[in-house]
């Protein structure tokens, strides 16, 4: 690995001082002794050229796919009464009570979930956080968080019940919406980030975190959808503190309109 680390810090000298580009017969030469190293290197390691390419094209297209295809919905297998829901609607509104203000979700009509506040020292709207576990289900199909909350556990598999929607998911849930919230912060809640131009480590570190799960086999280009549907009817709630969700698995859609 030296020899090859050397090879090229060679190459990159001669062509700093311009010689690589005047004399295209040492370029060749160059280049032909880097790949003679990364062979022997390759050897070395016990790993061929090819193997590393398809390797490193998979993480490529992991991220920045050349179509776009989602995957079949993770609790596909499971029984339909388990299954998230494929399409659903939930207001989410803020409503005083006794002086504090709460957040509020209904869904046909029927309070759901625990009211929330920020839970913060300085209000930072983190009471509309459940926006992201909607994101998860309309694009990941995954939400261990709403399938609580929605009596919707695989209770009829123990072992996927236990662990796959048990309250361990649950909690890394929690933890990758807060950890990424964190990020947000710091970049405008992504306001002016692109599919594509989220960042690949924070990606990474997503992935870590679920690690184990059944959302560790998510690619990496869909979680940055949700991330971004998330963030932006997290952005359109924190402008006019309501609206009506939808929840679109068909399409792998989060989507919000102006609530009445």
């Amino acid at each position: 690995m030296l020899q090859l680390a050397g090879e090229v810090g060679l190459l990159v000298t001669e062509h700093a001082i311009g010689r690589s580009s005047a004399n295209q017969s040492a370029l060749a030469d160059s280049l032909a002794a880097i790949m003679r190293t990364l062979i022997q290197a390759a050897n070395e390691a016990g790993v061929t050229l090819e193997a590393a390419a398809v390797k490193n094209l998979s993480k490529i297209f992991d991220r920045w796919p050349h179509e776009r295809l989602y995957p079949p919905a993770l609790d596909v297998s499971a029984d339909p009464e388990e299954q998230l829901p494929r399409e659903l609607y939930v207001d989410v509104f803020e409503r005083s009570v006794r002086g504090q203000t709460y957040v509020f979700q209904r869904c046909n009509g029927v309070n759901i979930g625990d009211r929330l506040t920020d839970n913060a020292m300085t209000a930072d709207d983190y009471r509309f956080h459940d926006v992201f576990h909607y994101a998860y289900v309309a694009v990941l199909t995954w939400s261990p968080v709403i399938r609580a909350l929605f009596h919707l556990k695989r209770k009829s598999d123990p072992k996927i019940d236990e662990a796959q929607d048990g309250a361990r998911a649950t909690l890394i849930e929690e933890g990758v919406a807060t950890w990424i919230f964190g990020q947000a912060v710091a970049l405008d809640f992504f306001a002016d980030v692109k599919p594509g131009e989220l960042p690949f480590d924070m990606l990474k570190h997503v992935r870590q975190f679920v690690a184990g799960y059944e959302a560790e086999q998510i690619p990496l280009w869909l979680w940055e959808e949700a991330i971004l549907q998330g963030y932006a009817a997290f952005r359109f709630l924190r402008e006019h503190r309501r609206g009506r969700l939808h929840i679109d698995i068909h399409n792998r859609r989060l989507t919000i309109e102006t609530l009445p």
